[in-house]
């Protein structure tokens, strides 16, 4: 699930980092992609890519792990058997809970990959004299500058991010879901309903959280060029330096990835865990 989200979503999600971090050096999706296909290439929309495929496989095999066990959770907290199907409200709030370990896993994978995703910028904006061009290269340098607490710069923002961005998410998904299903088990749904649920769970989340997400960002991309102001530090500057608006820097490229890259996942999740499950019953 995680590989197909981050194959399909990659190119705007590269687009978003930079659109968030140099609000000033685009002026939308279409000239940040020219500029960066002129500047770098067709490989420059993959800068991040392994980060990336760590991240998204280490934060979704975390994070839907988690989601079966807080479905548990909210089934003795509200005192139905372990068999019961939950609400779609009671499915977010387990989807919430499980963010919180799956922001462990993405943290320091998702500061890479901001990093190499931004490099470009930093070095032209003369921000820093000369970049990390690799992976290695990149935790290299953390380590060094920061020790290994250093890939856990915007934790807080990550997790202010993630808590209530998975409820909507988690939300979202079944909700469109039931009403796919109309009366049917959601199980049966095809691979469109599926791919449309997950879609709109998608983008329920990046609306919620977006300007968490700017900043977190900022604090993971300009950190590399000395200390960084926390979460609210790094709000409060960017509302009074650039305007509320700045908050919402690649919000088109984020929501078109959204609906394809999380359509995507969804449905390889689907369609694996039920591949895997006649696996299972064959033994």
């Amino acid at each position: 699930g995680g590989t197909a989200c981050v194959v399909t979503g990659q190119p705007f999600d590269t687009a978003k980092v930079k659109m968030q971090t140099f609000p000033d050096m685009y002026k939308g999706i279409v000239d940040c992609f020219v500029k960066t296909y002129k500047q770098v290439g067709f490989r420059g929309f993959y800068k991040g890519t392994t980060p990336a495929l760590v991240a998204n496989i280490a934060e979704n095999s975390v994070l839907f792990m988690c989601y079966g066990f807080c479905q548990q959770i909210v089934r003795k907290i509200v005192g139905v058997d372990r068999k019961t199907k939950l609400s779609d409200l009671q499915n977010a709030a387990a989807g919430s809970f499980a963010s919180a370990f799956a922001t462990l896993v993405l943290c320091p994978t998702e500061l890479v990959k901001c990093r190499l995703q931004a490099m470009h910028e930093m070095q032209l904006s003369g921000k820093i004299i000369q970049g990390h061009n690799t992976v290695w290269s990149v935790v290299k340098g953390v380590i060094q500058k920061d020790g290994p607490l250093g890939f856990y710069r915007g934790l807080s923002s990550t997790l202010l991010r993630e808590v209530p961005g998975y409820f909507f998410f988690f939300g979202g998904y079944e909700l469109s879901r039931t009403f796919f299903a109309s009366g049917r088990s959601k199980d049966e749904l095809g691979p469109v309903p599926l791919l449309l649920s997950g879609g709109f769970g998608g983008s329920c989340l990046w609306i919620a959280v977006y300007p968490v997400d700017c900043v977190k960002s900022r604090i993971q991309v300009l950190s590399m060029a000395g200390k960084q102001a926390g979460f609210m530090g790094t709000f409060v500057t960017v509302v009074r330096t650039e305007g509320v608006l700045a908050l919402y820097s690649g919000l088109k490229p984020t929501m078109i990835r959204a609906f394809l890259a999380n359509g995507a996942l969804f449905v390889a999740y689907e369609y694996s865990r039920k591949l895997m499950m006649k696996q299972i019953d064959s033994y």
